[in-house]
């Protein structure tokens, strides 16, 4: 592990990924791909999926993950905060709809509170705010292996009769897609993981990459099947407003939560950044294969809720660190950085 302090900037107004995303969405609007260019754009970007959830599986340090088993406690409540705290207020949305959301919009709402939690901002948060990073670093390793399992089973359980195209095909897609890469990464690990850590920057950027590719081709197929004409101001406004009531509930149960479990400062900190944010880089690639047309209007929540978490996180995380500067000096945290994003 690295120990150089991964830096987040110090005003944040937007994420420079996000602005990345947000081009290749206005690149979609103003020339979608259509006839033998989407059919293309699909292939690759079936293709750029299952390499992404390949480098995944050969990055993951079983060692290291073996060795955060200790911390028990921390990783199952990050993992219930991730996958049945946030779904159940998810499911609790659904009674937004259709006055304030759309159907449409509120399965994106749902999808988004079944994906894993994030590594690489998760553990840049903790470090920040003098958190357990050690801890980060597995439970942000154990959430991601749990999503790529857990995600489609939650997925089929609770969107199967929404009528956005899932059904029990996409379970097979997933695994094909997604968790065949991912094992077949875990085995070739041995051989290929040192090459993978000499270039980890650069295949950083086919990390991103993928993503992007990913995400022009859903809005590609959303503008060809006209489904943004469903998205208004008011209804943007309303995903807004359900979107801060949901990131604030689980900041709160986060860290109250924790206190009430005994937890001390620093597993609480692990815990609230850990248990509250969700990962862009594993919701897209899921969505593109579950919600196929649809996955447009479904990855909308997340790449909005991903902005604010960064947001709202980066002034928790400072205010944290004032907090432990006062208190007197914190042990000193190690930190590494992911190649993906968050």
């Amino acid at each position: 592990m690295s120990r150089r302090t991964p830096k987040l900037p110090s005003w944040l107004p937007l994420d420079p990924y996000i602005l990345a995303l947000i081009g290749t969405v206005v690149l979609a609007a103003i020339m979608p791909a259509s006839g033998t260019a989407a059919d293309v754009a699909g292939g690759a970007s079936t293709g750029a999926v299952a390499f992404l959830f390949f480098l995944y599986g050969a990055r993951l340090s079983t060692a290291e993950a073996l060795d955060g088993l200790r911390h028990w406690r921390l990783h199952l409540t990050v993992l219930i905060c991730t996958f049945v705290a946030f779904p159940l207020l998810g499911l609790a949305g659904r009674g937004l709809v259709p006055y304030v959301l759309t159907p449409h919009l509120y399965s994106g709402f749902l999808f988004l509170c079944l994906v894993p939690s994030t590594i690489q901002s998760s553990i840049a948060f903790t470090s920040i705010a003098r958190g357990n990073v050690p801890a980060a670093i597995c439970a942000g390793s154990f959430s991601s292996i749990a999503g790529i399992f857990l995600t489609p089973l939650l997925a089929a359980g609770l969107l199967g009769n929404s009528g956005d195209g899932f059904s029990a095909d996409a379970l097979l897609k997933i695994g094909v897609q997604l968790l065949l890469p991912f094992v077949a990464g875990q085995l070739l690990r041995r051989w290929i993981g040192g090459f993978l850590a000499r270039h980890k920057k650069v295949l950083g950027y086919v990390d991103r990459g993928s993503i992007l590719l990913v995400v022009y081709t859903a809005f590609s197929e959303g503008m060809v099947a006209g489904i943004w004409h469903q998205l208004t101001p008011a209804r943007l406004g309303a995903l807004l407003g359900a979107e801060v009531l949901l990131l604030a509930l689980m900041l709160a149960l986060t860290w109250y939560g924790a206190k009430w479990f005994g937890f001390d400062r620093e597993d609480r900190i692990t815990i609230q950044f850990a248990g509250s944010k969700k990962s862009l880089a594993s919701g897209l690639p899921m969505a593109s294969v579950l919600f196929g047309a649809q996955a447009s209007l479904a990855v909308l929540p997340l790449m909005l809720f991903h902005q604010m978490q960064l947001m709202v996180c980066a002034v928790i995380a400072k205010r944290r660190s004032r907090d432990a500067q006062e208190e007197g000096p914190a042990s000193g945290a190690v930190s590494r950085e992911p190649a993906a994003v968050g």
